[in-house]
């Protein structure tokens, strides 16, 4: 690191939190008691105790008592020894230590029961002496003073740390909002142009920006901007993203906080935190108020089955509604919330005064992903082959976030490898390590086990490449790769959003090409096909209980006729539908199977050639399954996607 790089660094980073001083006083006062009692209470560490005994035969007739001090009230003398005794071997270590502020201090003591008796004996011999009744007033104040003193201290400091885990403010601010504030130097620097692929809904979103600017535009007409904004889509996205690029377009102060932190283990803390934060962004106005996850309060009320379970979520849900509602038309605030379960959300913050626009922000096709794909790699230094329309290609079905990742996994493979430039084959690795995880270079398989590898891809392989409405071949490989994937096929999916009954019956087909293959070559199968079963599944059951596309059950869908956030759930139809449900789903499943094998037995030679291959060289390209299958009947020129040379 530079230099300049460091001072940047030194400069940018924040300084350390300073200690809270005032709590120092009380450590001054725990001091000066403890001082007071070193100084000023009876030092009877240093006194040693003795019997009536010792004193009377030992001590007295030595002549080595100085004085006795008669404690009346206690029954106790104590016992002030001369400087002979006390350069005697057993009192030597009573000598008050060099430096004493105070007076010499009692040196032995002794109980006794009767002070008539010990009164006599005391003038009997001669002994000076001195009865006085003793009252510890100090000691009495530090025996009740200090235990409430320590009380206090703990009280401070476990309020101190639960403060400081409700986001960083002591006990007292718990219902103080914890949203981040954006303004001035901590504005937010994203725009519009740092958004690829989402064109749509930044079309939606500009009209917002628009109103921050110029309310009077639309004030003065009589129109009333839309108060809440939900955006809606699958995680990655980038609603967070678009929302962030809002206020960086309309540069007014950005209120970001998350759903989750509104709700706290303490009643009533939720809604606190919704007024506290509404009655922030009133003083900030015009200003944005971002809720990420949304759905952590906004749960629909009727789906809570426990009554008085969610009572804390409810009264938070119910503050934010009053809040929403409450707005002045005037006041410029404007609420975006981004959500990607907006099924489970309450109708009551959907209906029009609250989110009056819902926008969609939905998987990126093709074109947007090309565009995320060249938002992403300006940050990197690329090398000339690199072609962001291939990549888009090749990455179907894949979220901004998804493409980021990409991005910088080929970075930090070309940074490994000490390449000077992310190439073409970095981001090819990385798009692999996405879709099918790391590889494993020391996971050794049998000769036997990569053979089944290699014909069930390559069932995948020949299935898709003749079946028309299949979605054609990308890539196979036989590298092992993530915790269980012994081998993978990589598809060009089309854009489409409808499915026609004989398209679904392809791509069943399709997913049962490792099965039927391996089945066909080897006269057995194995557990190989686990994750295409479970796809074959799902589908023919949707295709009988959902589409409507069996004649014998019926055009008739059970999807929204039972709630599946109860905790109890019942099947929408009698036994005996259910049986005849299952027989179809079952029907279909095997013819899908029937044909495919019918369809790997015309191709066997090509299934052949596509195994060998595969065993061969471990990653196969499109390419090069087109030199062993030939050109695909069914190609379009849009699907013709150059690849890189085969390992």
């Amino acid at each position: 690191m530079s230099q300049q790089n460091n001072h940047r660094w030194l400069k940018d980073k924040s300084p350390e939190p300073k200690g809270d001083h005032r709590f120092y006083w009380i450590y001054l006062v725990v001091f000066f008691f403890i001082m007071l009692s070193f100084f000023f209470l009876p030092d009877q560490r240093r006194q040693q105790r003795i019997t009536f005994n010792k004193f009377a035969k030992e001590l007295v007739p030595r002549g080595w008592v100085k004085k006795v001090v008669v404690v009346a009230n206690e029954r106790l003398a104590e016992v002030y020894l001369t400087p002979e005794a006390l350069q005697h071997e057993e009192f030597r270590h009573l000598q008050p230590p060099q430096g004493r502020m105070l007076g010499h201090y009692p040196h032995v003591s002794f109980r006794f029961v009767s002070g008539e008796n010990l009164e006599k004996f005391l003038q009997k011999h001669d002994i000076p002496y001195e009865v006085e009744e003793r009252t510890d007033i100090l000691g009495t104040l530090l025996q009740f003073a200090f235990p409430i003193l320590l009380i206090l201290l703990l009280w401070m400091f476990f309020a101190r740390r639960i403060g400081s885990g409700v986001g960083g403010t002591n006990f007292f601010n718990i219902g103080k909002s914890k949203a981040k504030l954006f303004e001035g130097d901590k504005k937010v620097n994203v725009t519009f142009d740092d958004v690829a692929g989402l064109e749509e809904a930044k079309q939606e979103v500009q009209e917002i920006v628009d109103f921050l600017k110029e309310p009077e535009k639309y004030t003065r007409l009589g129109g009333r901007i839309p108060r809440g904004v939900l955006l809606v889509g699958p995680p990655g996205t980038g609603k967070t993203l678009l929302a962030k690029a809002v206020a960086g377009e309309a540069q007014v102060p950005f209120f970001s906080i998350s759903g989750s932190d509104f709700v706290e283990m303490f009643v009533g803390v939720g809604a606190a935190r919704v007024r506290d934060l509404f009655q922030q962004a009133k003083a900030k106005a015009p200003c944005i108020i971002f809720i990420d996850e949304i759905d952590a309060i906004g749960r629909s009320r009727t789906r809570i089955s426990i009554t008085g379970g969610n009572d804390e979520r409810e009264n938070t849900l119910n503050q934010l509604l009053v809040e929403m509602d409450g707005f002045d038309s005037s006041s410029a605030v404007i609420i975006i919330a981004a959500t990607n379960r907006p099924d489970i959300l309450d109708p009551a913050l959907l209906r029009p005064g609250r989110f009056d626009r819902v926008i969609a922000v939905d998987k990126p096709n093709l074109k947007e992903r090309e565009e995320i794909f060249k938002v992403h790699l300006k940050k990197l230094v690329t090398a000339p082959d690199v072609d962001p329309a291939r990549l888009a290609a090749q990455t179907p079905g894949f979220v901004g976030a998804d493409i980021m990742n990409v991005c910088n996994e080929a970075a930090l493979i070309a940074a490994r490898k000490n390449k000077p430039a992310v190439d073409m084959e970095a981001l090819q690795e990385a798009i692999d390590r996405v879709i099918g995880g790391l590889e494993k270079k020391n996971h050794i398989i049998s000769p036997e086990e990569k053979k089944i590898v290699a014909y069930h891809e390559a069932g995948h392989a020949v299935a898709a490449w003749f079946l028309e409405h299949a979605d054609p071949v990308v890539k196979v490989s036989i590298i092992p790769r993530g915790i269980a994937a012994l081998g993978y096929a990589q598809y060009m999916p089309k854009e489409q959003y409808l499915y026609t009954y004989s398209q679904l019956m392809d791509k069943m087909c399709m997913a049962l090409g490792g099965r039927a293959a391996e089945e066909l070559v080897f006269n057995e199968i194995s557990t190989g096909a686990q994750n295409d079963l479970e796809r074959v599944t799902r589908m023919a059951y949707a295709m009988v209980t959902l589409y409507g596309m069996n004649k014998n059950v019926g055009q008739i869908s059970f999807k929204d006729l039972f709630d599946q956030e109860q905790l109890w759930v019942q099947k929408p139809y009698s036994e005996e539908l259910a049986r005849k449900i299952d027989e179809e789903a079952k029907k279909i499943i095997e013819e899908a199977y029937e044909r495919t094998k019918k369809l790997l037995t015309l191709h066997r030679d090509g299934l052949e050639r596509l195994a060998q291959a595969l065993l061969e060289k471990e990653i196969l390209y499109q390419e090069d399954v087109e030199q062993i299958l030939g050109k695909r009947p069914f190609d379009t020129p849009q699907q013709n996607i150059p690849s890189t040379a085969s390992k």
